[in-house]
């Protein structure tokens, strides 16, 4: 039989993997008996750990919520993943940085020396890709309030500072769907009442008001998942998550090198140096000036608007250059 405080923190291990735990299941998987198994319950009790007994053929026990945070009991890889997940927390557009450089050092206090040797050898440099927005950190209030108007369906009223928005303009009601992140900027999805639409909001521009809004049933969104709408929004198409400028071509290049280069557009070879492309964007000229940087000939299939694109680039390159 394994020592008290091995023992224990074995099945606190379990507890933790699963829900309901047979009391009989945790007595042959500690090699004990149902006897030891009930007086370790009754330490991990005392040590703050809520753990309930419940009643039937296969009465066992259950790890519940409490309303104070015990010590928790991480395996290697949980602890590696949290430890990175920390280090990245810089950005992930939430305000949230001093937090999870005091919760890395915690961690690291309780580690063992093993384990903390692993982490400190694991050199996260979390850089940002460059950017002309200006950077808009998120409240950690504002988003989870937002998150658990989301969780509970409960209605949101909130002031909005939009860019355009009269600054004296009625505050904004909405059925909260999704929370969602894009580009290292939050996001509320929502179906707006006064609008009768769905809306997307940034949340950096949300002050929310108190209380909330009435509870509600949520809403089918128009498209399959939160991500395909997320996305088409941002593509410019508020029906389907398509570009709306999709134009096809053909490059003196071989498939391989072009679809290293093309994040979503679709290659086919056509031989050793020739592929064709489908490629989409958000213009006709910025279509046509992505497909000029792969410095290769280009032979456009379509559409009429798309050669029309390349013509009026010409133009203004030769004027540029002249």
């Amino acid at each position: 039989m394994p020592k008290t405080s091995a023992r224990l923190l074995s099945l606190l291990s379990l507890l933790q993997a699963r829900r309901d735990w047979p009391g009989g299941l945790l007595a042959e998987r500690l090699d004990v008996s149902p006897r030891t198994v009930r007086r370790d319950v009754d330490r991990l009790r005392e040590l703050g750990y809520p753990i309930r007994a419940f009643k039937g053929p296969d009465g066992g026990y259950r790890l519940d919520a409490g309303a104070q945070l015990p010590p928790l009991l991480f395996d290697d890889e949980q602890a590696v993943a949290i430890a990175v997940a920390l280090r990245l927390a810089s950005v992930s557009g939430a305000d949230i940085q001093e937090g999870a450089v005091r919760a890395l050092n915690t961690m690291r206090q309780v580690m063992p020396s093993r384990l903390r040797r692993r982490i400190d050898s694991l050199e996260v440099t979390a850089v940002e890709q460059p950017t002309t927005r200006p950077d808009c950190p998120v409240d950690s209030t504002v988003l989870t309030a937002i998150g658990a108007a989301v969780h509970a369906h409960d209605g949101l009223c909130f002031d909005y500072a939009s860019a355009t928005a009269d600054t004296d303009a009625p505050p904004r009601r909405v059925e909260p769907h999704h929370l969602v992140t894009w580009n290292r900027r939050w996001y509320l999805v929502g179906w707006d009442l006064d609008r009768d639409d769905w809306r997307t909001f940034r949340v950096d521009r949300i002050s929310p008001r108190t209380p909330t809004g009435p509870r509600f049933t949520p809403r089918q969104l128009p498209t399959a998942d939160v991500a395909t709408f997320i996305t088409g929004r941002f593509r410019g198409s508020t029906d389907t998550p398509a570009w709306p400028c999709v134009g096809e071509v053909i490059l003196d290049l071989p498939a391989t090198v072009v679809a290293a280069y093309t994040r979503d557009g679709l290659v086919e070879g056509l031989g050793p140096d020739r592929c064709k492309l489908v490629q989409g964007s958000w213009s006709w000229a910025g279509l046509a000036a992505a497909l000029g940087r792969f410095d290769a000939d280009i032979e456009v299939i379509g559409p009429a608007e798309l050669k029309a694109a390349f013509a009026g680039l010409a133009r203004r390159y030769a004027s540029a250059s002249g």
